[in-house]
């Protein structure tokens, strides 16, 4: 591991380039023979839009993954979502630990970074049951899927699908393997498909340090402000979602109209809770009222928790913005949540995040009007945010992008699971840190 920290390559640098090589062995392993169900080699802009929707855990998908991989390419497409949607400093640190090596503190470092914590201590600790708690979500979620799949299909193919569509939706990706472009529009009223898929989106995308506090809860009788921030704003927005979507597509005849209540209510949960970055859908999703579109593109937007599965700016940040806001409002000079006082450094990073993601979305939908044609705006808009918020939803654009299209896609992905932060701080040399003060400066705002 030590060889990979080169002198002059800070954690950032390292992560950026550690996901870009991860993509690329991916690529070039889909575009074997071996990996396609007909033995054709796919393209490799093919092969690297697939293996960037995997790492980043986005789901977007521009040929039907059941249908057009082997076992070994799903098998490949499996491997790095679990590598993308946990980090690859996560495995490294666990084979060196095995091995008996110490993790230095560079390595830490990088271990801090990769899991948007505020401090090294007990990362190593952290890592070992992130691994434990991740192979426990996933092997619970993989036994109940099998089991309900097994109705519908022999029982070898049921346990396979129910372990890649376990791994798949506890990392936030959102691939399948039903075929058709269909993910799990069969099985929008099922119950028990909905609700354990729905609490592997939920618990993947709360991120470990909550999910290791929630743990730990039994004997601290501690929640830190991070942890109540994600967990209340988590549960506002699904909430509120799930509510905004059954009251919009009640009457729509192409979603959830033909339902019965019981049907309409699942369909709107399991809609609420998808946003989050998972990118699976019940519904179709062209077929789906403005107004949820609308929210959709909402809550693709803000995504998880951080050091989670999923992309977006976090909640965290959008909780930030939300205080800021109405302490604004209020005319207070302090920014407060749960009776703490948030620092001006944090509300400043929350800004820069949020500001950076809306200028990333306009630019890559400006670039999709240009290069994509007879479409709905809407569908640019939708297509861009999901890219960034890693979410793999699509109103039917992806599998028509045009080449560059893709390009500009990919890159998206990339830039928004790394984060725009991350990739920033890995291209800067150095901050700089200034030695004096400016005059003070005033003007007009609003």
């Amino acid at each position: 591991m030590k060889n990979l920290l080169l002198e002059g390559l800070n954690p950032s640098k390292i992560l950026v380039l550690g996901f870009a090589l991860v993509i690329f062995v991916g690529a070039f392993l889909l575009t074997l023979p071996i990996a396609t169900e007909d033995g054709i080699s796919i393209s490799f802009l093919d092969a690297l839009f697939t293996a960037t929707s995997a790492t980043c855990v986005t789901g977007l998908v521009v040929v039907d993954t059941g249908d057009t991989f082997s076992m070994f390419g799903e098998i490949i497409i499996l491997v790095l979502i679990q590598i993308g949607g946990l980090g690859f400093m996560t495995f490294a640190t666990f084979l060196f630990t095995l091995l008996g090596k110490k993790i230095s503190l560079k390595e830490r470092l990088l271990l801090k970074e990769s899991y948007n914590a505020t401090s090294t201590a007990g990362m190593v600790k952290l890592v070992k049951r992130v691994l434990l708690f991740t192979v426990i979500a996933e092997s619970i979620g993989a036994t109940l899927l099998a089991i309900r799949f097994t109705f519908d299909m022999p029982i070898s193919e049921a346990i396979y699908f129910g372990i890649f569509h376990s791994i798949s939706i506890f990392n936030n990706a959102g691939f399948d393997i039903f075929g058709d472009f269909n993910s799990l529009t069969g099985y929008v009223d099922d119950p028990f498909v909905v609700l354990t898929i729905c609490s592997l989106i939920i618990i993947g995308g709360l991120g470990f340090v909550v999910i290791n506090e929630l743990y730990e809860y039994p004997e601290t009788h501690k929640l830190s402000l991070h942890t109540k921030v994600v967990l209340s704003t988590t549960l506002l927005l699904l909430v509120g979602a799930s509510f905004l979507i059954f009251l919009f597509e009640y009457g729509n005849d192409k979603t959830l109209g033909p339902l019965n209540l019981g049907g309409k209510v699942l369909g709107a949960i399991f809609h609420g809770v998808s946003p989050r970055t998972a990118g699976a859908n019940t519904l179709s999703m062209g077929d789906l009222t403005y107004a949820t579109l609308f929210l959709t593109i909402f809550l693709m937007f803000i995504g998880g928790g951080s050091g989670s599965t999923a992309g977006g700016i976090k909640v965290t940040t959008f909780a930030v913005l939300m205080a800021t806001v109405l302490s604004q409002l209020k005319g207070r000079e302090d920014v407060v949540i749960f009776k703490r006082r948030i620092i001006e450094k944090t509300i400043l990073k929350a800004f820069t995040v949020a500001v950076s993601g809306v200028l990333i979305v306009i630019l890559v939908t400006f670039l999709l009007s240009i290069t994509e044609h007879g479409h709905d705006f809407i569908m640019y808009l939708f297509e861009a945010t999901s890219a960034f918020g890693t979410v793999g939803l699509s109103m039917g654009l992806t599998p028509e992008l045009t080449p560059l299209g893709r390009i500009f896609i990919i890159i998206t992905m990339f830039i928004g699971r790394l984060g725009p932060l991350t990739l920033g701080f890995a291209i800067t040399k150095r901050q700089v840190k200034e030695t004096y003060k400016r005059p003070n400066g005033n003007m007009m705002i609003g």
